[in-house]
């Protein structure tokens, strides 16, 4: 339940709608009532003669009570048919037309309302579930598996639309229909009424029994369809991989493993969902046929004040009962499937972003002095990374970070610019923690090119001014000649309107380098993060990055990650790190002059 109402909370603001919806809903209670119930006068009119009607002498006085409105409408209706017995059946079918009009308008503005609340609910869900998504550290994302991520964002959502939100309206809805309905069976017989009621505990406790086991299948059915996303996510990027070590068919099982799995879990579930409307059904009829039994046989033995015509307009409306009753047991066992994708999504709503801002946080506004690493410690998880680093990078300066892989290069610049946070130690930029400043603020000054170049499925032009709407075309061009990328994007037969493809798979790699680096430069940081930009590159596609690199990183502070220690010779320091501690720094000149880990790497390269 708790679960259920979160979900519904997301339909904010309702404002009026809320008051609406359930007024239109009593109303067409109401008239759905009132139509079957007009059916006794109808056969008021077909079983009795007009001699058999006494219409009463007198209007009946106003009294706050369900019988006023019958005595009224007997007052007119049995004057009526004393006088013309078609005449009377006349009024009836007229009174019939507008009441069905009434509730069928009702209806339908039920259903606008709930569109309206569905697609709301809907909305916020899919905004709140995103914006999160988009506050969570970096960390998250190499924990959890990114398929099971889109299953949560996409079917999950989906299933809560078509099951949660959808049974909002037999949540709210049935049960009002169904309080009339038994108004105005209590109305007619108190005592077959009582009888009717043995259907509610009865066929409430099967269907609870069923959404129990419902809700375990759906959560496994739900993780399963992750597991799916997972696997396709995982083969499509890597289709090269998949080819070339021929393992077609090893994909091809793991993945119709997980499908069958989702299958037999899906047809599970189908079977227990398909019980709950027959069961109640059944439950249902029997009690009409017991009611046929009790009171025909009262009629038959003349022992009963219930007239025939009112026994028979008894049993239509006890018939109409089994709808919003069917309805809403079908309702409350498919909720359960939703609400095992609602825990899912809120299992990432309800995760704490861990890099957050602090309290007054400082807007960084510019980089006057250095940047400062000192006593810095970081691992993941149980696993050291870094330890003890304490490194000095004055603004103006070219840092290289250096060393054999897995030494915590790219650990390293990830801490600058908080993607994630220090175990203990601290970095410092002109004099204060990087915690101390806004985190939006401190990487609007910081500029990344890594390895690899990421770039999205959209025109050149979106790619390289990427979250800076307002750039103009002018600003573009100039970035991406500074970038040496002008030249080929306008060989291209759109120009920076050309989509690149996915993950830029249409450009080379030397292209989508020089795109990312155009990115970085219309972005004009202060500091600039270069993670290994050049060694995935060819020698010809190198010189044109090493130049745009170059250009890039003139009057700016710059820290460089390097594979290829050629490109780095004229850094003003470099540190190298070995298993996660800084072992060697210095000048290239000065670093050479030592028999340490710098030289080694320099003639293992030069050898190579």
């Amino acid at each position: 339940m708790k679960t259920y109402l979160r979900v519904l909370s997301y339909a904010r603001p309702l404002g009026l709608l809320a008051p609406q919806y359930i007024l239109y809903v009593i109303l067409q209670s109401v008239f759905s009532v009132f139509t079957l119930a007009i059916l006794q006068p109808v056969l008021t009119v077909l079983f009795q003669t007009k001699e058999k009607a006494v219409a009463p002498v007198d209007m009946p006085a106003f009294e706050w009570k369900l019988s006023y409105v019958k005595e009224v409408f007997d007052y007119y209706f049995l004057n009526m048919m004393q006088d013309d017995p078609m005449r009377a059946l006349t009024f009836v079918c007229i009174v019939l037309i507008i009441s069905i009009f009434l509730s069928n308008l009702f209806k339908y503005l039920v259903e606008v309302i709930a569109a309206i609340v569905k697609a709301q609910v809907i909305s916020n869900l899919r905004n709140t579930l995103f914006g999160r998504l988009m506050t969570l550290h970096i960390g998250y994302y190499t924990e959890e598996r990114k398929g099971n991520i889109m299953s949560k964002v996409t079917s999950d959502v989906q299933e809560v639309e078509a099951s949660v939100v959808s049974s909002l309206k037999a949540v709210i809805k049935e049960p009002i229909m169904i309080i009339g309905y038994f108004a105005m069976l209590f109305f007619i017989s108190v005592k077959l009424t009582l009888i009717t009621i043995l259907i509610i505990p009865v066929s409430g406790f099967i269907i609870s029994f069923i959404a129990k086991k419902l809700k375990r299948k759906a959560h496994q059915s739900q993780e399963t369809l992750g597991r799916i996303s997972d696997i396709l996510e995982e083969t499509l990027g890597g289709m090269r991989i998949v080819k070339a070590f021929n393992a077609i068919d090893f994909s091809k099982s793991r993945f119709g493993t997980q499908v069958n799995n989702y299958a037999r879990l899906n047809i599970s579930m189908t079977k227990r969902f398909a019980l709950a409307s027959p069961i109640s059904e059944f439950i249902g009829v029997g009690v009409v046929a017991l009611i046929l039994l009790i009171g025909g046989s009262e009629i038959f033995d003349g022992n009963s004040s219930l007239e025939p015509e009112s026994f028979i307009t008894f049993i239509a409306i006890f018939s109409q009962v089994l709808v919003p009753a069917k309805s809403l047991s079908g309702a409350l066992s498919n909720v359960q499937k939703g609400l095992a994708s609602a825990e899912r999504i809120f299992s990432i709503i309800d995760t704490k972003p861990a890099i957050v801002n602090i309290p007054n946080a400082l807007e960084f506004k510019s980089f006057n002095d250095k940047i400062e690493v000192k006593n810095l410690r970081f691992g993941y998880q149980q696993t050291p990374v870094l330890k003890d680093i304490n490194m000095t990078i004055k603004k103006g300066e070219m840092v290289a970070l250096v060393g054999p892989s897995g030494g915590g290069k790219s650990t390293l610049a990830d801490l600058i610019p908080r993607f994630y946070d220090a175990n203990s130690g601290d970095i410092f930029i002109d004099g204060q923690s990087i915690k101390n400043y806004e985190i939006t603020s401190l990487r609007s000054k910081m500029g990344i090119v890594s390895q690899e170049s990421l770039l999205f499925n959209d025109t050149i032009f979106n790619n390289i001014a990427f979250g800076k709407p307002e750039t103009t075309y002018e600003e573009v061009m100039t970035a991406a000649k500074i970038a040496n990328a002008h030249e080929f994007i306008d060989q291209m037969e759109n120009g920076y309107d050309s989509t690149v493809g996915d993950r830029g798979g249409k450009l080379s790699g030397g292209q989508r380098q020089r795109i990312s680096i155009a990115r970085a430069i219309l972005k004009n940081p202060e500091i600039l993060i270069l993670d290994e930009a050049t060694s995935a590159l060819d020698s010809e596609s190198e010189k044109l990055v090493q130049e745009a690199l170059g250009n890039l990183m003139k009057n700016r502070t710059s820290i460089v990650i390097a594979h290829r220690l050629s490109t780095i010779q004229e850094a003003d320091r470099i540190y190298v790190l070995q298993d996660g501690e800084i072992v060697e720094q210095g000048t290239h000149q000065r670093l050479m002059e030592k028999d340490g880990v710098y030289q080694k790497l320099i003639k293992i390269q030069s050898v190579s």
